[in-house]
């Protein structure tokens, strides 16, 4: 497989064989380098203050910027690989 079919194989297993006990730290890493590789540097603003979470979301993908598509699919891929080994899915 060419590497867009390993990551959307890869975003196919976090969604479905990941747990929900995922960390939040996780949780936004996985969103910042799926952002990454589907869309390239962060184009939002950043939101206000009272949106703690979209503003976790923003900062976890804008920490990602210069990051190239395909470096972030396969750190992506990486990334769900060592999560199902950490929390022992298949």
């Amino acid at each position: 497989m060419g590497l867009k079919e390993d990551f959307d194989a890869a975003a196919k297993e976090a969604t479905d064989n990941l747990p929900n006990t995922l960390s939040n730290d996780e949780k936004l890493e996985l969103y910042a380098l799926f952002k990454q590789a589907n869309e390239g540097d962060c184009n939002t603003a950043q939101p206000g203050i009272f949106d703690p979470k979209g503003r976790a979301k923003w900062s976890a993908w804008n920490g990602k910027k210069g990051l190239g598509k395909e470096e972030a699919m396969q750190k992506y891929i990486d990334y769900v690989a060592s999560l199902k080994a950490k929390h022992g899915t298949k």
